[in-house]
């Protein structure tokens, strides 16, 4: 009997990974607030710090784009390969996300942030390198998520040494 590429279950698997990786980012923006009268707002930023109305949909599309991915993984785990040590990496580059948000805002710290992106950044990496021999196409759509992040890891210091 041939099973159908997607079926109700396959997108249940895909609406819960995008809903997952949507509810990290929902749990690290608890706690981030960059508005009038923030600490955020009163630190010094270099020049090329992007408007605070930019971050939300930005990650929302990084993380309906980690969702797709992980969801390829997931199926390729369905189909008998061994995706164990691919979901256990995006499973820690997952919660290094959400504590970015709690040491850099909550902690109010770009060194306490920059403790956490580092170890981030190396995590995306690795999930990417261990994706792609499972899926190849699952390990692409992670780069403008590393992207990204390499970015915000270069404005993380650029804040830290601003701010002394």
């Amino acid at each position: 009997m041939e099973e159908r590429a997607f079926n109700r279950q396959s997108a249940l698997i895909l609406i819960g990974a995008i809903v997952l990786c949507n509810c990290a980012g929902f749990l690290g923006a608890l706690v981030t607030s960059t508005g009038p009268g923030t600490w955020y707002e009163s630190l010094v930023k270099p020049a090329f710090n992007p408007p605070s109305w930019i971050f939300a949909p930005a990650w929302t599309i990084l993380y309906i784009l980690m969702g797709i991915s992980l969801y390829l993984v997931i199926m390729e785990g369905r189909k008998g390969r061994d995706v164990r040590i691919p979901l256990v990496l995006f499973a820690i580059q997952l919660i290094l996300n959400t504590i970015w948000s709690f040491a850099f805002f909550a902690l109010e710290s770009p060194v306490a942030g920059l403790m956490v992106i580092l170890p981030l950044w190396i995590f995306i990496l690795a999930t990417m390198i261990a994706f792609f021999p499972v899926r190849k196409a699952a390990a692409w759509l992670l780069i403008p998520y590393l992207l990204w992040v390499s970015f915000a890891t270069v404005l993380n210091y650029a804040i830290y040494i601003l701010n002394p």
